[in-house]
């Protein structure tokens, strides 16, 4: 069976209040989108988990467990791990 996993940060620890942010965005918003997410991984007979984690090193470490306790055959990286807000340095670890 096809392993997918998605990556992401916690909904719950975005900072809403950042401009380059879509006005109305909010936690439940990006919560029902990976609920949708993984409804459409789990439809085509693929398995779908979910790695939520906080943006500091315990984050880091949950994410690093997740991907040493299984095998996956896609990793998804969620825009507010992949993305960077403007003028925020690429070379920055989390």
């Amino acid at each position: 069976m096809t392993r997918i996993l998605f990556a992401g940060q916690k909904p719950e620890t975005v900072d809403f209040s950042d401009p380059s942010l879509p006005p109305g965005f909010n936690a439940e918003k990006i919560n029902a989108g990976i609920a949708l997410g993984v409804a459409k991984i789990e439809e085509r007979g693929w398995q779908g988990d979910t790695c939520m984690i906080t943006p500091d090193a315990a984050g880091f470490a949950a994410l690093k467990g997740a991907l040493s306790n299984a095998t996956y055959d896609c990793v998804v990286i969620g825009g507010g791990l992949g993305c960077r807000p403007r003028g925020y340095p690429c070379s920055k670890p989390l």
